[in-house]
């Protein structure tokens, strides 16, 4: 009895109807210099642009949702949002706080500080209740578009202070420095992820190819798309801005699927060309088999990335476009520049070959340890559906106890002296915590009663303990809107500071300013807008995770025609998806991996992590199912068992999964070593699904579920739709 599959034909193959895909990958191939000059105007016309046009960033207005976002807004319309700040902190370089030399250096602050253009005023002088620290507030301008430079000058100014105050140790901080060193460090990672990802992708296509120039084109051409995709993406920003993680973004999701749908389409017409085929024809046949697996796979990403358009959350609208745009030029790069490089190329593609590598390749041959592997689960496929089943299921367990909050002081790489300034201000001043802000908008003639009951309810929200500190009430020039700042009771990120928004909106505010005919309240602030943006994800979550899988499920059944490919897809992506949310939990809400990933745990994912990982997930484990999936009906078409089918079609995917998945693994895992805790976590979840997705998914999971299904598969048998692609052997 035959237990191997036997490929259904040694001979070339050639397509007998031409899809667009084809007539696209036929015309690159026959006039190969002009596709490379499309392709490289369209490149440097995109680096050009992102030179032209900056990217911009998104601003406090962008970030407004719910209540919360309401607040800012009647604050702003009635032009009473604070001024921008920074502070300076004074303490002991070791021992007691010397109060004369504080002053003394206070004064050194002063005087340099009001010499700096769009500082408006420095403050007096804020002792901590035990002596130990010196706060120095510094109020800039408002109105004023970029501050970088004041705040730059005002770092330089407090640097000669402390250089002149040895005995003292004396840093600046503030919402400002600390956005710039934020960015600045943004950009370090970005770099740093450039210069690490680069050297190793290529190691890894070198290994899988044996040949060094098969394996820099896919990373070249990744590399394009990544700067075609952010020079396209700085003219998108004008209208939906970047949130600081956009570039990262791009880099990370462009070199892996650029990489991945390079590979899959040189792969086939590698293989074509060993079995006999022309250049032209062995482009061809890739470009009706592996590039129509490509756009299936790279629209699948584009869906599911739509999918986060639905939350209508700025953040992750960026990311989303990004993200697409990315997917989309590597898509189109696959299919186009590709296949002129192969065609001008042509058995060159395999130069200069990396002897050891090159022999053991030969040696290995398709599928050769695969084929292996997947024997024992063919042969008891039950038992390893069981078996693989319950390792997902077990490493998704943790999800259940997932905790969500948005990035806070504590996500921030704690390095950076901006950051651990401001750790330290929190610690000597309690007062310099989030703020709770009540507006209050109604007639002018109400003004006095509006002012009155906020003044109690600010009294009585420190009697209650909701407050630590009410600020006087702040009325705008028309007389009709007035605004209480509260400070929270609990540092950045405490739970309390939450119940106390609750119990402001739900019972407080509503005892206090019901009574006032025609007075309209919101509750804005620091800690409010955290919560409005959980509560925002949290009700467009099942309308994201709907609209992804279904989409998702809709393209396998319009692709393979069959329901079952479709639903076992969704599930094995589902359980994919599980067991990097289970890592993640296990990594970042423990200490046991701080050590290894350089983090701190803050006890939390950053909420909008879990949910961007979940629709990239979706996508890209859409790349590795189309592929496998084609050859199983490739092979099943041919007359092939069920069981020799799948056998055929995960040994002659095998070399090809492997390598794009170690290039993806590789490349998340770069940025799983980042300083922003943010990509430490989208880097290891990302990672994790990817490598249970090659593994147990493919070479369990997936043959086991098919041999099983056996009898509900006798769509993909079917044969090509009148008018559609048709392979044929070639004489």
């Amino acid at each position: 009895m035959t237990t191997t599959a036997p490929p259904p034909h040694r001979q070339g193959i050639r397509p007998t109807r031409r899809s667009p895909v084809v007539r696209v990958a036929r015309w690159s191939a026959t006039r190969p210099w002009r596709a490379l000059g499309l392709w490289l105007t369209l490149v440097v016309g995109a680096i050009a642009l992102m030179a032209v046009v900056p990217m911009q960033s998104m601003s406090d207005d962008d970030y407004g949702i719910g209540e919360s976002g309401r607040a800012a807004e009647m604050i702003r319309d009635a032009g009473l949002e604070q001024a921008p700040s920074e502070v300076v902190l004074i303490t002991a370089d070791s021992g007691a706080l010397d109060r004369t030399a504080a002053e003394q250096a206070y004064e050194s602050l002063r005087v340099g500080a009001e010499g700096v253009a769009h500082v408006e005023a420095v403050g007096p002088p804020v002792w901590a209740e035990d002596g130990s620290a010196m706060l120095v507030p510094l109020t800039l301008e408002k109105g004023v578009d970029d501050l970088d430079s004041t705040v730059e000058a005002l770092q330089d100014s407090t640097a000669e202070v402390a250089a002149a105050n040895p005995a003292l140790d004396i840093a600046q901080t503030g919402g400002e420095s600390i956005g710039t060193q934020v960015d600045e460090r943004v950009g370090e990672d970005l770099s740093s992820g450039e210069m690490r990802s680069l050297p190793i992708t290529f190691l890894i296509m070198i290994v899988a190819f044996g040949a060094l120039i098969a394996a820099a084109i896919p990373v070249a051409l990744a590399f394009s798309c990544v700067l075609t995709a952010m020079g396209l993406y700085a003219v998108v920003s004008v209208l939906v801005p970047d949130s600081g993680t956009v570039a990262s973004v791009i880099l990370m999701i462009g070199m892996a699927v650029g990489v991945d749908y390079s590979l899959f389409y040189l792969k086939r017409e590698r293989e074509e060309r060993l079995k006999g085929a022309t250049t032209i024809d062995a482009i061809e046949i890739a470009a009706a088999t592996s590039g129509r697996a490509i756009i299936v796979a790279g629209f699948a990403v584009i869906v599911a990335m739509s999918g986060l358009l639905l939350t209508r959350d700025t953040v992750f609208a960026g990311l989303a476009i990004g993200a697409m745009l990315v997917v989309a030029v590597a898509m189109v790069g696959s299919v186009t520049v590709l296949p002129a490089l192969l065609a001008k190329l042509g058995r060159w593609v395999d130069r200069p070959r990396v002897p050891g590598l090159w022999r053991l390749n030969r040696r290995i041959g398709t599928g050769g340890i695969s084929k292996r592997l997947i024997n024992p689960v063919l042969a008891h496929p039950k038992t390893s559906l069981a078996v693989s089943l319950g390792a997902l299921v077990a490493l998704s367990a943790p999800a259940l106890g997932m905790t969500l909050h948005q990035g806070t002081i504590d996500t921030l790489p704690q390095g950076l002296p901006a950051v651990a300034t401001f750790q330290k201000v929190q610690e000597h001043f309690p007062a310099e915590r989030p703020t709770l802000e009540v507006v209050a908008r109604g007639d002018s003639a109400d003004t006095a009663a509006v002012s009155t009951a906020l003044e109690s309810l600010g009294a009585q929200a420190q009697s209650d303990g909701l407050a630590a500190k009410a600020n006087p009430v702040v009325v705008s020039d028309d007389g009709r809107t007035s605004v209480l700042r509260l400070t929270a009771v609990g540092h950045e990120g405490d739970e309390g500071n939450e119940d106390a928004v609750t119990a402001l909106r739900e019972t407080a505010i509503p005892a206090a300013l019901d009574d006032l005919d025609g007075v309209k309240w919101v509750v804005g602030g620091d800690v409010a807008e955290t919560m409005d943006s959980q509560d925002a994800q949290r009700d467009a979550l099942p309308l994201v995770v709907g609209f992804v899988l279904l989409l998702t499920m809709l393209m396998m059944w319009t692709v393979f025609r069959s329901g079952t490919v479709a639903l076992l897809t969704t599930g094995l992506n589902l359980l994919s998806v599980g067991a990097a949310f289970g890592v993640m939990t296990l990594v970042f809400q423990n200490t046991w991996a701080e050590g290894m990933l350089n983090f701190t745990s803050p006890g939390f994912l950053v909420d909008w992590v879990p949910l961007f990982c979940f629709v990239i997930l979706v996508g890209l484990s859409m790349d590795y199912h189309v592929f496998v999936m084609s050859r199983v009906r490739e092979g099943m078409r041919r007359g092939l068992s069920t069981r020799l089918a799948v056998e055929y079609g995960v040994r002659e995917t095998a070399s090809v999964v492997t390598s794009a998945a170690a290039v993806m693994v590789s490349v998340f895992a770069v940025f799983a070593t980042l300083s922003m805790l943010e990509m430490k976590q989208m880097g290891v979840g990302l990672s994790v699904a990817i490598l249970v997705d090659a593994t147990i998914v493919r070479l369990v999971l997936l043959p086991a579920a098919l041999v099983l299904l056996d009898k509900r598969l006798g769509a993909l048998r079917r044969p090509e739709r009148t008018g559609e692609r048709e392979l044929v052997p070639t004489a």
